[in-house]
Parts: structure tokens; C-alpha cells; sequence
């Protein structure tokens, strides 16, 4: 892997994402740190003293050659059926662009008409997400200068699918509720690991997707907290922390979730019981908020510019949000996010009109998942499921 050329840039952009899910506060959430990282890493090379500074730190590669990086990271993308990305640059007909690192065929022009223009942005939002997302997380004004964005999409049917189902919890914060669960049983027992971490122990179970997609779910103690799990989680993909496979534990309740007992059974071979709730969360983020996880502190100053890689006017960032969604399901998962980012004009006066022995894993409390690229291990999107997916019963016809 260390061999690969965009080993550094996938390591890179899971540091990022390892940081941000660390905020996470115990409301279900879904994040993409992949969705933010090329763009903060396009900003980084143009951007010029301190603000480069903390862009650099929060990109985790030299701001020299973060434009190559984020090119590396996004061939990752390319690279897999499963995967859609896609970046836009749009600008006012009046900002000279000197910004050269940006792939061709992305810009677009920003007009007089800020309504027409933030249709148009909502509708390339749509579209890039295949409605996922129905508008940019931006909202455009007649001092927006520039707008970078960035739009991930992740489509994978699972390679063996789940049963649907309806379930009540004995116990934990779902117990008494018509909760819509999924169910799968599987003779492969490595599908689920534990793993000892300094945060507690942990259950991984690794659901395998079409296009070279896998998800983990990731499952802790009830008083881990969220960050303290999908932290530990990222350190165990990535070989830091110590885990033994399902088909290795003993008898007994070895993690999380999980129980091992041996039963009598007709059939010869051990098997895996899954039960997971559906899920689907949708998420909001101001990247702002969080300065220390995206370097996007200095360049917020409207009082001088901050990017002569993009333009010889100065700019500085009065916008930046993500808005994203994932939905787990029988079949696969699917989830996506956008990524925008606006400038406005500093320095100057602003410019007038802008988861026989029986495994059970039951994941019954709440939870993280982690969506990785196989070959690559880029973490495409994190998130935390505190809430389940109620039943709601078919309508009698």
C-alpha cells in the first residue's frame, strides 16, 4: 500500500475525517471528509501566509503540492463504479482567475441574476447526487465572488442483501419500539471482528458492497462516547488497534453486541446472525464552526486577501457548508454530499450587485459506520446512528 502514489493523500484525508467525527455530540450525523478534503487542499495552494499555514496543517500534506494530492484523491474516486464525484468552480465575469491546479470543464460563470444563478448551482447540486442532494449548501449574494464546490457520490448494492424485517429491542435506549430492522445470517464469521483500543472494546462488522465498496458499523460500549468510537474505528481499519476475528472469539459475549454460544443445529457449519437497524441521515454542517479541523480560520478575515493562487482581487471565505445523507438498506447503501464554499471580496470596498456456533451481533444501541474504498482505504463518509428507522407498516390496499 505505502507504494501506492496516493497512499500519503488517503491518509491524509482520513487524519481530516478522524478529527472532524472526534465533534461528534450523540445526535445521529453523517459526515464526508472526502466531500471537503480536495477542496480545502485546491485552497492551500493558493492561499499565501498564515491562512496557507493552517489550511496546510489541516490538509496534513505540504501546501505545495496539495492540488496534486486532491487530483490523487479524486482519481481514487474515478476509479470505482460505485463512486461519483464531481468539482465546480463558478466566478463573477470580472474576477480575473489565475488558478491553474483545477481540473478543465469546471467552471461556470456567476451572473447579475443571484437567483438564476443559485438555481442553476442547486440544479448542478441535483443532479451531481442524483437528487440526494436537491440544493447547494450556499446561499448566493450579490458579494459572492466565487463559489468552489464539491459533490460526492456513493451508490453500492451489498453482495449478499439483508431481509427486512420488524423487531422489538429487549433492552438499551431502542428497547419497546417497532424498530425496522435488517437481518442477514452468513457462514463467513470474519465478516465481524473485536478489537481492543484504548477508547474500549469494539465491534466491527464489515458489510461488502458492488464497486469496491465496503461499510463497517462500528459498535462500543453504551458509555463510549460517538467520537471515542468512530475515532478507535478508523485507528482498527487502519491496523492501529488489535482485532480478532469472530471465528477466533470464544464463547461468551467477547464485544459489543455480540454473543457466542454454541447451539445444536441442522446444519454443520457455524453461522453469523446480523440484526441492524435501517437507517437514513441527513446532516448539515458549517465547516466555519469547526476552524481548527479545516484551517479555515485566517482566511475568514475580510479585512485582506488570502488566495493570490486564485485571483489577483483578494478573497476571503465567508462560506462553507456540507450538506450530506446515507441511507443504509436491505439492498446497499447509498449516500452523498456537497461541499461549497464562497468568497467574497476583501480589502477593498465590496463590488455593487452575490455485523455449530451462533454468532449473534445485534446492534442495538447506537452506533457509527464508516464507508471505505477497498483498494484504497479512503474513508468516503462517517456517521453515528442514535436514532433507528421506526416500521411503518405497508398501507392495506
Amino acid at each position: 500500500m505505502n507504494g501506492k502514489p496516493w497512499h500519503d493523500s488517503v491518509t491524509a484525508v482520513n487524519a481530516m475525517t478522524a478529527r472532524w467525527v472526534k465533534t461528534c455530540s450523540g445526535e445521529s450525523v453523517v459526515m464526508a471528509g472526502a466531500g471537503a478534503w480536495p477542496l480545502l487542499a485546491h485552497l492551500a495552494s493558493a492561499a499565501e501566509g498564515r491562512g496557507r499555514k493552517e489550511l496546510q496543517e489541516a490538509v496534513g500534506l505540504d501546501a505545495a503540492t496539495a492540488s496534486q494530492a486532491a487530483r490523487a484523491v479524486l482519481s481514487i474516486m474515478n476509479g470505482s463504479t460505485a463512486i461519483r464525484s464531481a468539482l465546480g468552480l463558478w466566478s463573477r465575469p470580472n474576477l480575473p482567475l489565475r488558478i491553474t491546479t483545477l481540473p478543465a470543464g469546471m467552471y461556470g460563470e456567476l451572473t447579475s441574476d443571484s437567483t438564476a444563478d443559485q438555481l442553476r448551482l442547486d440544479t448542478w447540486a441535483k443532479e451531481q447526487t442524483g437528487g440526494l442532494i436537491p440544493a447547494m449548501p450556499l446561499q448566493l449574494t450579490d458579494r459572492v465572488l466565487l463559489v468552489l464546490a464539491m459533490a460526492l457520490t456513493v451508490r453500492t448494492t451489498w453482495l449478499r442483501p439483508f431481509t427486512d424485517g420488524i423487531d422489538l429491542f429487549e433492552a438499551g435506549p431502542w428497547a419497546g419500539r417497532d424498530i425496522h430492522v435488517l437481518r442477514r445470517s452468513t457462514h463467513v464469521l470474519d465478516r465481524a471482528r473485536v478489537a481492543d483500543t484504548p477508547a474500549g472494546p469494539l465491534t466491527l462488522l464489515r458489510v461488502m458492497g458492488t464497486g469496491g465498496i465496503d461499510v463497517h458499523l462500528v459498535l462500543g460500549d453504551d458509555s463510549m462516547k460517538p467520537g471515542h468510537v468512530l475515532t478507535a474505528g478508523i485507528d482498527v481499519l487502519a491496523g492501529l488497534h488489535p482485532a480478532t476475528p469472530a471465528g477466533l472469539l470464544r464463547a461468551g459475549s467477547p464485544g459489543p453486541g455480540m454473543t457466542i454460544r454454541h447451539v445444536r443445529d441442522h446444519a454443520p457449519d457455524d453461522v453469523l446472525n446480523v440484526r441492524v437497524p435501517r437507517f437514513t441521515i441527513t446532516s448539515t454542517h458549517d465547516l466555519l464552526n469547526l476552524p481548527e479541523v479545516f484551517g479555515l480560520s485566517t482566511v475568514t478575515d475580510p479585512s485582506r486577501g488570502h488566495f493570490p493562487g486564485i485571483s489577483t482581487q483578494p478573497l476571503a471565505v465567508t462560506q462553507a457548508q456540507q450538506n450530506a445523507v446515507a441511507t443504509f438498506q436491505a439492498t446497499g447503501f447509498e449516500s452523498a454530499a456537497i461541499t461549497a464554499i464562497g468568497a467574497v471580496a476583501s480589502g477593498i470596498a465590496p463590488p455593487p450587485p452575490y455485523r455449530v456456533r451462533h454468532i449473534d451481533l445485534d446492534f442495538s444501541h447506537p452506533f457509527g459506520f464508516l464507508t471505505v474504498d477497498r483498494r484504497s482505504r479512503l474513508i468516503l463518509t462517517a456517521g453515528w446512528v442514535a436514532e433507528p428507522e421506526t416500521w411503518l407498516a405497508e398501507p392495506s390496499s
